[in-house]
């Protein structure tokens, strides 16, 4: 299954760019993430990290695209020894009053519906000023 979800907010998209490249920043504007154990201090290809998420579940990830002038990104994330997982592009544009940002999900319809609801509400904090 495959699905898009946009949000829109005042955040310059350098703003809400930046947020996406620090894996630092992560949990500040995406509430399912509790933690970000990641070696690098920003996005690069060909990288592997882990998402903490409630209760501490871990899922792992690996960055395999930075379109850092067209700001967007791909990762995989995934769960069980990369069986099961999540394939998500986002995306960031400026908009007359701030930005859009987007973002396409790609896995097994039971990972992905469930995951919309958060991932957009991640996203409207993602631009907020």
């Amino acid at each position: 299954m495959e699905t898009t979800i946009d949000a829109t907010g005042e955040a310059p998209a350098e703003t809400a760019w930046e947020r996406y490249m620090k894996p630092e920043m992560w949990s500040s504007w995406a509430p399912q993430i509790m933690g970000v154990d990641y070696a690098e201090s920003r996005l690069r290809p060909e990288t592997f990290g882990k998402v903490r998420g409630p209760l501490g579940f871990p899922v792992d990830f690996e960055i395999l695209d930075v379109d850092e002038p067209g700001r967007t990104w791909t990762w995989k994330a995934w769960f069980v020894h990369r069986s099961l997982g999540l394939t998500l592009t986002h995306g960031v544009a400026s908009t007359t009053n701030g930005t859009r940002t987007w973002l396409t999900v790609r896995g097994p319809s039971a990972f992905v519906l469930p995951y919309v609801p958060i991932a957009k509400f991640a996203l409207m904090q993602l631009v907020r000023k």
